[in-house]
């Protein structure tokens, strides 16, 4: 059960009124493989987006291309109206953060420390003042902290506080991943398969952990495999074959359209979202 915490807007994240994210004409090569085909994306303000594909369909690369991973072959992203620096730091302080297919936590550090490794983005003290540890400094960690708890608090980890992140249960890791995501204070949270390996009472856990996420004004970019999360989540699912954007729409658009069907889904998706069945199986890596 998710606690609402008051989001701290960055000066680089007040809204405007053009599209959050804007993808355009994405290309990446590695040598002679394309991966990701001219595909064009955006993210609006409160908005949940979905990306769907094949196995080896480019969702992961393609986000790699979001992040400053990667820098693409051609075109360009844009956050809130401006070009992105092709670095992960700089993108991570433009306000977007993510998480990965993979848990990347800091297994021997605690779980409050893990989340205070996200807040590094969004501190104003230089190494002069954590040598010295003024005043400044003990005032900069103390808020540091409480904002990490408070994010704690929003994802149910906060009586986990000081166990070490190995020793999370694996549903409970993932939720670690958001927050400490949560922690540098975006505009847009990327999630890359946030239930990948869950059981039906985790899924409909994260489900109501990305609301919750979008209810503070954040937007959220998913990438999924099951599809009855997916539909039930997203305002817009775009959907990815062999590096290229076959088609975008609302959920009912998507998962009726006949290239998709034929592609991917295999048959009409029928069945009551949010019960974890994963449609097509698919739990391999994606590039």
């Amino acid at each position: 059960m998710t606690t609402t915490i008051p989001h701290q807007p960055t000066p680089e994240q007040v809204p405007d009124s053009g599209p959050l994210l804007q993808a355009s004409g994405v290309i990446m090569r590695f040598g002679g493989l394309t991966a990701v085909r001219d595909v064009d994306l955006t993210v609006n303000n409160g908005e949940i987006v979905g990306l769907i594909g094949p196995n080896g369909a480019g969702k992961t690369t393609f986000f790699n291309c979001l992040t400053g991973l990667y820098v693409p072959t051609e075109g360009t992203v844009s956050f809130r109206g401006s070009v992105l620096p092709p670095k992960p730091h700089l993108v991570t302080k433009a306000g977007i953060a993510r998480t990965f297919q993979n848990i990347r936590l800091f297994a021997n550090m605690t779980v409050l420390e893990n989340v205070l490794v996200g807040r590094h983005t969004r501190t104003r003290e230089g190494l002069l003042s954590a040598l010295i540890r003024g005043p400044g400094y003990h005032r900069a960690e103390a808020a540091s902290r409480a904002r990490a708890m408070e994010l704690l608090e929003f994802t149910g980890l906060a009586a986990k506080a000081d166990h070490l992140a190995r020793n999370l249960p694996y549903g409970e890791q993932r939720k670690l991943e958001i927050a400490r995501a949560l922690a540098s204070e975006p505009g847009l949270l990327l999630l890359d398969e946030p239930t990948a390996g869950m059981n039906p009472q985790e899924t409909r856990a994260t489900e109501e952990l990305v609301f919750a996420v979008r209810d503070q004004g954040i937007a959220v970019l998913v990438i999924e495999h099951d599809m009855r999360f997916i539909f039930n989540l997203c305002d817009r699912v775009a959907v990815l074959v062999q590096g290229e954007k076959l088609v975008e729409g609302t959920s009912e658009v998507v998962q009726q359209d006949e290239r998709v069907i034929a592609a991917y889904l295999g048959e009409p998706f029928e069945g009551t979202p949010g019960d974890g069945e994963q449609t097509t199986g698919e739990q391999e890596n994606d590039r």
